[in-house]
């Protein structure tokens, strides 16, 4: 059994930040736990804006605070997000996230990521190993 919390996380190897400030990944779950899938709870910070595009993952999050939007960039679609919100990223989507308020968001990822990857320039994090 795996038990952990938010507070073991926070300023370990597991508490991940953006390099351009814009979210910050708490990475409850990673490849190396063998369950299949990460899980991450992720703050996007507000205000801010990013790009991203996990053309070698699945995710779905749900939001469990804040407000925002997401915007499908291949359709021009976008999408409110606050607390209760589930997107899922089934295609690759590449997207936009906008933050107007802190947003947390509660993250798995197919595969897993293996725990300090940031997005790449195309906003993606790199293939599985």
């Amino acid at each position: 059994m795996i038990v952990r919390t938010l507070d073991e996380i926070i300023g370990s190897e597991r508490d991940v930040r953006a390099e351009n400030g814009n979210w910050v990944s708490r990475r409850f779950l990673l490849r190396d736990d063998g369950m299949g899938f990460s899980f991450h709870e992720t703050t996007i910070f507000a205000g801010t804006e990013t790009d991203i595009w996990y053309k070698h993952h699945l995710e779905a999050v749900y939001c469990v605070g804040g407000e925002g939007e997401i915007e499908d960039l291949a359709t021009g679609i976008v999408h409110p997000i606050r607390d209760g919100t589930l997107y899922a990223l089934d295609r690759h989507d590449r997207h936009k996230l906008r933050a107007f308020t802190d947003l947390r968001l509660v993250c798995a990822f197919n595969p897993p990521i293996s725990g300090r990857e940031v997005h790449d320039k195309d906003g993606a994090y790199p293939p599985a190993e």
